[in-house]
């Protein structure tokens, strides 16, 4: 099943250039030492930070940078366009009635970057 990813969880875009953290608001009402998060935790700056530079060509203030430019790669500062919820979630495991997020969970940026988890947030520690 994997992880289950709370508030502080570090992501990664392939098309940022520094990771970002994830928000979870307690909204869902599962609270650990941070807030659990579900499926629906993709908005835009209120759950999903920057990931300091865009380098996708996709990306309309990149693209026309880009073309300033002459046609040399000009990376603009990230603003995450995420519509659709993270993807697939927990099968098994409800958060705030949503599928829980997982660390195996994606989210897809409009733009064409994929962001994933990188650390969920949340360790496990094994006590001898």
């Amino acid at each position: 099943m994997g992880q289950l990813v709370c508030g502080g969880a570090m992501l990664q875009c392939s098309f940022g250039a520094a990771p970002s953290t994830l928000m979870v608001l307690p909204a869902n009402r599962v609270m650990t030492s941070m807030p659990i998060a579900n499926i629906m935790d993709n908005k835009p700056m209120a759950n999903i930070l920057p990931f300091g530079m865009c380098s996708s060509i996709a990306n309309p203030q990149v693209a026309a940078a880009t073309a300033a430019a002459l046609g040399a790669l000009t990376p603009m500062p990230c603003i995450p366009v995420t519509a659709a919820p993270w993807a697939p979630g927990s099968p098994t495991v409800l958060v705030g009635n949503m599928p829980a997020l997982n660390n195996s969970s994606k989210c897809m940026c409009n733009w064409g970057g994929v962001i994933q988890i990188t650390n969920p947030g949340q360790m496990t520690i094994q006590v001898p």
